[in-house]
């Protein structure tokens, strides 16, 4: 139940509560007025009872004091009467406050079953995107085993048969023909920081690569489609950058 329906219910039910206590105080104003004209008759009749005891007669004498003792009665009638409206003002005032009482604990067990049921719901959320990023884990996990695998069946370590399928005259600009080849099998892998790069692509290394004959080649490895090669070569094999400084000299 939202907050405004509490205090909307709770409005309704003391709605009439002030006419009610104020009938009560009214009514023990009343008795406390009746109360104290019969003082008033009481003094009047003990004024007399002592002023003219000697010469009144005991039938007088005696009605005066039935009078007086009725007059105290009824006193105290009056004060019993006092007393009961003020207990039952005082019960409609407090079931009011033991209702609103009732009602501040049912509404903050509101916010906290909400607040858990929050929680829940973050925490449950939490634990879906950390298996996510556990699943991804383990998926960039699997690729890197592939790569590494790939690489020891590739590897530039070792021996392949080097044949020169493309004449160096080819190659007019390495760094223009290339230095742009980026294969996007291979970027969208995910790559251990740590890893050598080869090549023009400056990629790591992955499926078949060929090794430049230069001894001083600075790259030394290739991949194959970075320098248009699509089988093993036979023979000497040089890179772009390195068949044009053969060419030069």
């Amino acid at each position: 139940m939202a907050a405004g329906m509490y205090l909307e219910h709770y409005l309704d039910s003391i709605e009439n509560l002030p006419f009610e206590l104020q009938r009560n105080f009214n009514l023990m104003r009343d008795l406390d007025q009746r109360t104290e004209d019969l003082k008033g008759q009481i003094d009047s009749l003990a004024k007399e009872y002592t002023a003219n005891a000697r010469t009144l007669s005991s039938e007088q004498k005696l009605s005066i004091l039935r009078q007086i003792q009725q007059s105290y009665s009824k006193c105290k009638e009056f004060g019993d009467d006092k007393v009961q409206l003020a207990m039952q003002t005082y019960e409609m005032v407090d079931k009011h406050i033991r209702r609103l009482d009732t009602d501040l604990a049912r509404f903050e067990a509101d916010l906290k079953e909400k607040q858990i049921e929050s929680t829940d719901y973050d925490s449950t959320s939490s634990k879906g995107k950390k298996a996510d990023s556990r699943q991804k884990e383990k998926k960039s996990a699997k690729t890197r085993s592939k790569v590494k695998s790939s690489d020891e069946d590739g590897s530039p370590k070792s021996a392949q048969k080097k044949v020169k399928l493309l004449q160096p005259g080819e190659f007019n600009s390495p760094s223009t023909n290339f230095g742009n080849v980026h294969p996007s099998d291979v970027l969208d892998m995910p790559v251990d920081p740590n890893e050598p790069t080869y090549c023009l692509c400056h990629q790591v290394s992955y499926g078949e690569m060929i090794g430049c004959d230069n001894t001083d080649c600075s790259i030394e490895w290739f991949h194959f489609a970075c320098v248009g090669l699509t089988t093993k070569p036979r023979g000497k094999w040089y890179c772009p950058r390195c068949s044009q400084d053969r060419k030069r000299k």
